[in-house]
């Protein structure tokens, strides 16, 4: 009866409906069909599960002795039997083949299936070819005894050091902490972060870019924050004078470039042949007939890579019946119908992306120079207004498409990250804003007077925000960031915009594929359920643990 009385009200629903939904999943062909599609459960990933449960078990024990373990060894049976754990799966991986399927399976998810060598061609799911799968088992013969005599060490270490007089204070324990926490930290970051999981790809998805996003965000929320709390100095206000005519010189110069020449030569019967680099905004004048005498309906447009190629195509009498070349590339003797000036794309573009950065510059700075504040804190208000009131959507699809397609133009193709990647950032910055404002009303929270206190006692700013200010105000703020983390957990849905195979895009694909009306409804929205219910009993832990009101 305790635990029904500590169980929130609304879970309880949940709790009683429980058994229905096994049952519903159990006996439903439909619903299990569903449920596999959409959780991402491949095609022979059974095999792939005691791998990755043991290397799981492994990095879990690993550090969960170092955290066991801090100041003294308050719990020295619980310490030993979970170290007594990692080691029995590090022998389990040693003496067994378990590992290998999963690690196989992720380098042949990690690479390009249509560019790499490791992976057979068409092969679904992805499969090593021999020399790779060979190569891997090679890389595994010595990983995992490297690993098996690294944890070792690390336990040994931090056991002997806790023996010490003070254990806090012995460099054995300190470097045995050290050695567990890379170790494994960077084991159980890899297996539950990066890894994939062919038996759960599409929650995974779902779970980590839930977890990416909440964790960019909060560091963006930290930094706008930190910005707000700048100090005004005429020293800052100056420098920022100088950054705006600074960037306002370089847009200058940029667009102040001498311009090419441009013919619009031949006829518009046909098609007209357009050059590769031309401007942008020629290629839209001569389609649309923005120019003297040009058309009222929107002229065809072909293009060529050399103005040879247009000629040639022209003089053969294909569908192009005229051009837009350079000046010196157009014949004399055809008929010219437009001749222009205009400045070439780059150095458009950067003189446009200068004056914006010296427009914006010189606004802070006058908006500095009025109110007495640091040109960066009203910036870093500017974003959080403007990021509260642009749609979540629209944040995803403009960082998701135009944003990332004009750094990677800008790039040359070198700045291209998978669409992932893409929704991570945008709901990264779209939640920074929130989170901004539940940190500054956390830090508003603490007195003056502790502040002052902290500053007679010698800390610096930094000391005091470290030490005094956010250890206090994180207690404040642990209800809101739970919430924000509920609400990042499902706004992951609209990534699937982006055609990210997450929780909501598999079940959009299913259900485009079987026709069934309510299964794939329902199983995604269990899971979304189980998901947020989670999350919710993972700050309420969190919560009690903080909680200074009743000790």
């Amino acid at each position: 009866m305790s635990f029904v009385r500590s169980v929130r009200p609304s879970n309880l629903v949940i709790l009683a409906a429980l058994p229905f939904i096994v049952y519903l999943f159990a006996a439903s062909a439909d619903y299990q069909r569903s449920l596999r599609a959409i959780l991402g459960v491949e095609l022979g990933s059974g095999a792939f599960v005691p791998g990755f449960l043991l290397l799981a078990v492994a990095f879990s024990a690993g550090f969960a002795v170092l955290v066991l373990s801090r100041g003294t060894l308050a719990w020295p049976r619980l310490t030993m039997a979970v170290g007594l754990t990692g080691l029995l799966a590090t022998a389990a991986i040693l003496a067994g083949d378990l590992v290998h399927p999963f690690i196989a399976s992720v380098v042949a998810n990690g690479v390009d299936p249509f560019k790499s060598d490791l992976v057979v061609k068409g092969a679904t799911p992805r499969q090593l070819t021999d020399a790779a799968d060979l190569m891997v088992r090679g890389v595994e013969a010595w990983l995992w005894p490297a690993y098996a005599v690294l944890l070792v060490a690390g336990l040994g270490l931090t056991f002997a050091g806790s023996r010490a007089p003070v254990p806090a204070e012995s460099r054995l324990r300190r470097a045995g902490a050290w050695l567990l926490g890379l170790v494994n930290g960077t084991g159980l970051v890899f297996v539950f972060l990066f890894a994939h999981l062919a038996f759960a790809s599409g929650l995974a998805t779902t779970i980590r870019a839930a977890i990416a996003a909440y964790i960019l965000a909060a560091m963006l929320g930290l930094v706008w924050v930190g910005l707000l709390k700048l100090r005004y100095t005429r020293r800052s206000l100056y420098f920022f004078a100088a950054m705006t005519l600074a960037f306002a010189a370089l847009s200058a110069w940029f667009l102040m470039q001498p311009r090419d020449n441009y013919v619009l030569a031949g006829t518009l019967e046909g098609k007209v042949g357009i050059i590769t680099g031309t401007p942008s905004g020629l290629i839209g004048a001569v389609r649309f007939g923005q120019y003297e005498g040009g058309p009222t309906t929107e002229t065809p447009v072909r293009t060529f890579v050399t103005p040879e190629q247009a000629i040639e195509a022209i003089g053969r009498q294909e569908d192009v019946s005229g051009a837009l070349l350079p000046a010196a590339a157009a014949p004399a003797d055809w008929p010219r119908l437009w001749q222009v000036e205009a400045l070439n794309d780059r150095d458009r573009a950067a003189g446009i992306t200068f004056a914006v950065i010296a427009i914006v510059a010189g606004l802070l700075t006058f908006g500095g120079f009025l109110h007495r504040r640091h040109p960066l804190s009203i910036g870093s208000e500017f974003i959080v207004d403007t990021i509260r009131g642009i749609p979540m959507l629209v944040i995803v699809l403009y960082v998701g498409l135009p944003l990332s397609g004009a750094l990677k133009d800008a790039t040359a193709g070198v700045f291209d990250p998978p669409n992932l990647i893409r929704g991570i950032v945008a709901m990264a910055i779209a939640y920074s804003a929130y989170l901004a404002e539940i940190f500054r009303s956390g830090i508003n929270a603490i007195p003056a007077g502790q502040i002052e206190a902290a500053g007679s006692l010698g800390l610096n700013r930094w000391q005091t925000a470290r030490l005094v200010i956010l250890p206090q105000a994180f207690r404040i703020v642990i209800p809101p960031l739970g919430n924000e983390l509920i609400a990042i957990l499902k706004d992951t849905s609209l990534l699937s915009i982006l055609s990210i195979r997450d929780i909501t895009q598999r079940m959009r694909e299913f259900q485009s594929a079987s026709f069934l009306p309510f299964a794939p409804y329902n199983s995604a929205a269990i899971l979304y359920i189980l998901l947020t219910l989670a999350a919710a009993s993972l700050i309420s832990l969190i919560e009690k643990k903080y909680d200074t009101k009743h000790r």
